[in-house]
């Protein structure tokens, strides 16, 4: 018999706040050990949590763009476990009354499908601190900088039935709230994480199987593969009749396997109970209308947009809608280049986006302003420079020597469109190669190619192709 796999996430997205959920401690990446911890974050006795409004309103952004509903009452538990890391002895989080709940979220998968995620809820809490562990020293130091930094975690239905749609499902998350702008999604910073519930079932059977969750995966790639090993481990596991475990295991990238951490709690081993520090959160109607006038136009929206208003190819519209900085600056250029979508297009997606792939730069970085690389494709559409030249004018842009204009001129890159000169290099190419004008006129019409090589060869490769592949061929068929 067959078997399925049962996939659910629970995504932590740390919110773009400059200060801690509970705290005025700076949340800004790479400090010292210790020097952002306040005594709040680290649980001095008499020192109250007072919740961060900024980190409400992006847990509210999301859940607007997920179609969710927004708690107009919802309530920070306290969650009980114990980690050296976890300076309270426990953890202020929200469980049976969550900001945000039953949403959805739209999943374009690589296969063309797409599917409706349902996202069960999306709650805020703090982070915990950081275990740094030396084994020269056979030590470990506590760092409680990151202790109170504001997450949202992000809890879908057990309704993923492969690493691959898993994996798309994290990828639209992620473009989703970088965004909105409530989170950077740095994954090698840990500001975008994920756990992973995986069980197997038999196929056709409705029961879920015993489930483990494989922790903290912080790369698109590594969540794939953790996923993969794992319903294979639980699928071989169950066809030798050994009994499944519920619990936490860790990936190790290098030898590609998950490994027993620790038993998985349920619940009730959290003893959560409302935290008596912190009064119910209140959202009102105008709260909740106030972040609504603030959210942008969405990416799913975007992309339909560019499609059925702009006329571009749906892989077009969608890779330009994979991040929001390159959404928009593609929509710059198209305001300085009206009606050429399909133009802007491909040099976003195209010597653009080469660029900054080549030297591991985000769209944030580039070195050409979305006006200068329109002022470059107006140059080639009103017949200034060639496509090809235009290549190596982009590369000098890149290099810092000016906009398209100063580069043309500087280095005399005019396409040339007069007819007399053009007309004179055909002429002087056809003198020169009788024997090839020959096999030309017999039949060998691939040698079309080479009198332009010639030709462009003579013009200093500045002629208007057009052009001189219409006189040429005029030439060559005459006698």
């Amino acid at each position: 018999m067959s078997w399925q796999s049962v996939i659910g996430l629970e995504i932590h997205a740390q919110l773009c706040t400059a200060s801690k959920l509970f705290s005025g401690a700076s949340t800004a990446y790479g400090a010292e050990p210790n020097t952002q911890a306040s005594l709040v974050d680290v649980a001095m006795p008499g020192t109250l949590p007072v919740p961060n409004r900024a980190a409400l309103d992006k847990a509210i952004a999301f859940g607007l763009a997920v179609n969710a509903t927004i708690a107009r009452h919802s309530v920070f538990a306290r969650k009980n476990y114990f980690y050296s890391d976890l300076p309270k002895g426990y953890q202020i989080s929200q469980y049976e009354l969550p900001i945000v709940s039953a949403g959805a979220l739209a999943v374009r998968l690589q296969n063309g499908r797409s599917i409706d995620v349902e996202i069960q809820r999306a709650h805020l809490e703090e982070d915990a601190g950081k275990s740094l562990h030396d084994a020269f020293h056979a030590a470990t130091g506590l760092d409680f900088n990151r202790a109170g930094v504001p997450l949202l975690e992000i809890v879908s239905a057990p309704v993923l039935h492969s690493a691959q749609d898993a994996v798309a499902y994290l990828r639209t998350v992620h473009t989703l709230v970088r965004w909105l702008g409530i989170c950077d999604g740095n994954m090698a910073e840990g500001s975008f994480r994920c756990d992973a519930n995986v069980s197997v079932r038999r196929t056709g059977t409705q029961k879920l199987g015993t489930r483990t969750e494989i922790k903290n995966v912080n790369s698109f790639r590594f969540v794939e593969k953790a996923i993969e090993y794992e319903i294979e481990r639980q699928i071989r596991a169950l066809e030798n009749g050994e009994t499944l475990v519920q619990e936490t295991r860790l990936y190790d990238a290098a030898a590609h396997r998950t490994l027993p951490m620790r038993s998985k709690e349920d619940a009730d081993d959290y003893r959560y109970f409302p935290d008596p520090d912190l009064p119910p959160l209140a959202v009102t109607d105008a709260d909740i209308a106030a972040v609504r006038a603030a959210l942008p136009e969405l990416p799913d929206a975007r992309r339909k947009r560019y499609i059925e208003g702009l006329g571009l190819p749906d892989s077009d519209a969608t890779q330009l809608c994979a991040d929001k900085a390159t959404a928009d600056y593609f929509e710059a250029m198209l305001g300085a280049l009206p009606g050429q979508a399909k133009t802007c297009a491909n040099w976003v997606l195209g010597e653009l986006a080469a660029a900054l792939n080549a030297q591991n730069l985000a769209m944030e970085s580039t070195r050409i302003s979305a006006p200068m690389l329109a002022g470059l494709v107006a140059r080639i559409a009103d017949g200034t420079i060639s496509g090809k030249t235009a290549k190596d004018v982009f590369a000098a842009m890149w290099a810092g020597e000016g906009d398209a204009d100063a580069i043309v001129a500087a280095r005399g890159l005019q396409q040339i469109s007069d007819t007399g000169a053009i007309t004179a290099a055909v002429d002087a190419v056809i003198a020169q190669f009788p024997m090839q004008l020959a096999d030309y006129r017999t039949g060998n019409e691939k040698l079309l190619q080479f009198f332009v090589g010639q030709a462009m060869k003579r013009l200093r490769g500045q002629a208007n192709p057009q052009q001189l592949n219409a006189l040429l061929r005029d030439k060559l068929r005459s006698d």
